[in-house]
């Protein structure tokens, strides 16, 4: 993900004049049309699409992972968001009470050596003397990320680090954004903190609020210090740290592959603020955490490199690491001084698939997983072709990667889709940014690449600008002509994904974006149910489909055999895209198959439509754009279906196929 996206690739010539003529393809009026498509369902014409064909491109952008998919609940935990200086920015930390009655600050008194800055709270009142405190306490609190989500009934882990020279006792609560409602509190009692002591507190709901603060309170005098405080769910997937509503979101896509952390998340806008993974794994009190410069906020590293592999595991699909090569967008290293950035990435393959017994294998074992993650691929770099020391220090992180790892599949970021690569690589990286007509006749840009050498890994994909929006059917049918026409080139495209994946609603950085939350809700955008329709085609077979000479260029489509695995059964997809205003009678015809293995009942439609280009879901109407599925009475091997402007519809023929036959 760029920060100042662009289009991305070099788009062939006929592609210009593709282009042009699709200016008034999403809006202009049409005549009605009529349109045949010839599906060759023969053994010669089936290829296998690759098992890695649609993913996800997870970046750590719009609060995506902090304050998102992973459940901390806490901004800010370690008070390290000014930095290693103090007095440090202890935003979105709070005082409670009177201002008179404590002094709160910070310093270097941590016990972690990678964290140093702790909260001093310093008490002025007591529960006796002559400076009594309310009866309610003095203290802080924290919002988290726009509001905590407290459920009713739910537990919650809270822990914190605690320092007091004096017996100490302190309420520590969740209540409402006001503080005038308390749905969860217990007292933290205890005569002896003069050394940091971590303190643990299991709090279960008595009432809902998707607004609600934590908050630390006192009513004895003295001084107390703080340091990573942590409140998260007990109910997160797995007990692995995500958030259950967000990760059912990625595991309905079924996706085969995820790439993380981005993105310009990993370039940073200097080094310094770069994604470094060594300083993301270990204990998560350990983690220093650091600004993303990029997007600018802070985020504590809860969602590290460990956390990412643990992810895709979790999904059931591959990890593909993208890291940095020594530059960000305003400075770089030198191809000279590139080595010690390299043996970084050596350490990280290593605590990724390294045996138990070795340097960072053991620390990944320590972390709870002493089994190899499944690492199959690494990318260097994002979007840094261009860049003046890629190519140098490319060579230089393949060479070490293959001599330590020969099975490691290598992704560069050079374009290859037109001329082919000066340096070795496995895969490419390609991204499409545009306009709903840009975007759509992309999906013609692999059909003249050549099938020799490597394969497009098509990482982002989005339309952008004006014809967006925040996610409207415009952009997701754009996106599903796009996804057609990589579906039908998969013996030159290897996989693609969209993005940004996940935006939070209170920060949104980039626009459009596949899954929007806050802290209670969630809803997928058009573009994230267009997604859905593809989610089948992974290892699916692919079959050679012809639409007639004369159609529109706004019709595309592609035909797949699937086998469900729900209930065993083997379905032929065909998948159209009507991106044009016209009413289109689509005449199928399946050629090269038994009339008698293609079953009426059981068969179905699904239409992606609505009633205006730009509409959008939202928290309100969250499924105002969403697929509809409805029984496709006049399913056979020549039927003739139709086709409403604007839609992207799936015909699912039930087969009484064996994948044999299918094949």
């Amino acid at each position: 993900m760029s920060s100042s996206p662009h289009p991305c690739g070099v788009l062939l010539f006929f592609l210009v004049v593709l282009c042009a003529s699709f200016n008034s393809s999403a809006t202009g009026i049409e005549a009605n049309q009529s349109a045949w498509l010839s599906v060759d369902g023969s053994q010669a014409s089936a290829r296998k699409i690759p098992e890695t064909m649609f993913g996800i491109s997870f970046e750590e952008i719009n609060h995506a992972g902090a304050g998102g998919l992973w459940a901390e609940l806490v901004s800010n935990r370690g008070f390290e968001a000014g930095g290693e200086s103090i007095p440090s920015n202890i935003y979105p930390w709070s005082i409670l009470g009177d201002e008179s009655l404590l002094i709160v600050s910070t310093d270097r008194s941590s016990c972690f050596e990678r964290n140093k800055v702790a909260l001093r709270m310093e008490v002025l009142c007591d529960n006796e003397g002559p400076i009594i405190c309310p009866a309610e306490g003095v203290g802080i609190y924290n919002p988290g990320y726009w509001g905590m989500n407290i459920e009713q009934q739910k537990t919650y882990r809270v822990l914190m680090y605690v320092r007091s020279s004096e017996s100490i006792n302190i309420t520590v609560s969740f209540t409402g954004s006001n503080g005038a409602r308390t749905l969860a509190t217990s007292n933290i009692v205890s005569s002896d903190v003069s050394n940091w002591t971590m303190i643990e507190v299991l709090l279960e709901a008595t009432g809902s609020d998707p607004n609600s603060r934590l908050q630390l309170m006192t009513t004895r005098k003295g001084v107390i210090w703080f340091d990573q405080v942590s409140a998260m769910p007990l109910d997160t997937f797995k007990g692995h740290g995500f958030r259950q509503d967000l990760f059912q979101m990625l595991a309905d896509l079924r996706p085969r592959f995820i790439r993380f952390p981005g993105g310009s998340y990993v370039e940073g806008e200097w080094l310094r603020n770069s994604f470094q993974w060594k300083v993301t794994v270990g204990p998560w009190e350990e983690r220093p955490g650091h600004f993303n410069d990029v997007w600018q906020y802070w985020t504590d590293d809860g969602l590290g490199l460990f956390e990412f592999l643990q992810l895709a595991e979790d999904l059931g699909s591959l990890p593909i690491w993208v890291f940095n090569t020594g530059i960000s967008l305003n400075d770089q290293i030198d191809t000279q001084r590139i080595l010690p950035f390299v043996q970084e990435i050596l350490d990280g393959i290593e605590f990724a698939r390294g045996d138990p017994n070795s340097t960072w294998g053991y620390v990944r074992a320590a972390m709870g997983h002493p089994e190899p993650f499944d690492l199959r691929h690494v990318a260097i770099g994002n979007q840094d072709c261009g860049k003046t020391n890629y190519h140098g220090n490319y060579l230089k992180f393949y060479s070490a990667i293959k001599n330590a790892y020969p099975d490691i599949n290598v992704i560069s970021n050079c374009d290859a889709s037109s001329t082919p690569l000066d340096h070795p690589a496995d895969f490419y990286d390609f991204h499409v940014y545009g306009d709903a007509n840009y975007v759509f006749a992309s999906a013609r840009n692999f059909d003249r690449t050549a099938r020799l050498g490597p394969k497009a890994f098509v990482s982002e994909y989005a339309v952008t600008g004006k014809d967006a929006g925040n996610g409207n059917l415009l952009a997701a049918l754009a996106q599903a002509g796009l996804l057609v026409g990589l579906e039908r080139n998969s013996d030159a495209v290897e996989m693609a994904s969209n993005a940004p994946l996940f935006v939070n609603a209170n920060d949104r950085r980039f626009n459009p974006d596949a899954i929007v939350f806050d802290s209670s809700k969630v809803y997928g955008t058009p573009s994230y149910w267009m997604q859905t329709f593809f989610k089948e085609s992974n290892g699916a077979m692919l079959l050679n489909s012809t639409l007639g000479a004369k159609t529109s260029a706004s019709l595309t489509a592609s035909a797949i055999l699937w086998k469900s695995s729900d209930d065993g059964r083997q379905y032929l997809r065909i998948k159209v895209v009507n991106f044009g205003s016209s009413t289109v009678n689509l005449k199928i015809t399946i050629d090269n198959l038994d009339s008698n293995l293609i079953q009426a009942i059981g068969s179905t439609q699904t239409i992606l439509k609505s009633s205006s280009l730009m509409d959008e879901n939202s928290f309100q109407e969250p499924h105002k754009v969403t697929p509809v599925q409805s029984p496709l009475k006049a399913a056979g091997k020549s039927m003739t279906v139709l086709l409403y402007p604007h839609t992207f519809t799936s015909f699912d023929l039930l087969t009484l196929l064996t994948m044999s036959q299918a094949i």
